[in-house]
């Protein structure tokens, strides 16, 4: 999404503490912000809670927002340090309940049931890349962010990026292909 004049005016507006226009912010970012958190947790009911805490977040932190980057840049990176610190809350919880410990990388019934074979399959695989290169697919291949933009969300370089890109679909060619031995992958 590129930014806008009217989306800057938002910002602005929300900053000087307009709610109706921080309003307006969530509608225009919540169908992007709720994709990338299901990305990275394969669970319905905590990506609604992730994008969900995406927003309060922001919210709270707000005045640092300086407009060097673009605002749906702002959000991302937000919305993957909650999805970080959810997969870090999500395993401190499972040394505690062994009998629990893979579960939470399940999807929920609901969604399992509309997703088509390809796309559990694809899921299932994502969720056993490591969180970073996870964030890395997330953010360029569902979310549509260029190298450099995924970079920024992250935090790292843009060579890192690269490398977790690659490193992830290697590892993703590798499970998928039990799912799709002789057909075109879905990635």
């Amino acid at each position: 999404m590129a930014e806008t004049d009217d989306e800057q005016l938002w910002v602005t507006r929300s900053q000087d503490g307009d709610h109706a226009a921080f309003e307006a912010l969530i509608k225009m970012h919540s169908t992007m912000i709720h994709s990338l958190t299901f990305r990275m947790t394969g669970s319905a009911a905590d990506a609604k809670d992730l994008a969900q805490e995406t927003f309060v977040r922001a919210y709270q932190q707000l005045g640092s927002f300086q407009g060097t980057s673009k605002f749906s840049s702002w959000l991302y990176r937000i919305a993957v340090n909650a999805c970080l610190d959810w997969r870090r809350r999500e395993k401190r919880r499972a040394d505690l309940h062994t009998n629990w410990s893979n579960s939470n990388a399940d999807s929920t019934p609901e969604i399992t049931a509309e997703l088509d074979d390809a796309s559990r399959a694809v899921q299932a695989a994502l969720m056993k890349l490591p969180e970073k290169q996870r964030a890395a697919i997330a953010l360029t291949v569902y979310g549509g962010k260029n190298h450099a933009e995924a970079a920024k969300i992250l935090g790292c370089s843009e060579t890192t990026i690269s490398w977790r890109i690659f490193s992830a679909r290697q590892k993703l060619k590798k499970l998928l292909s039990k799912n799709f031995p002789s057909e075109r992958k879905p990635l």
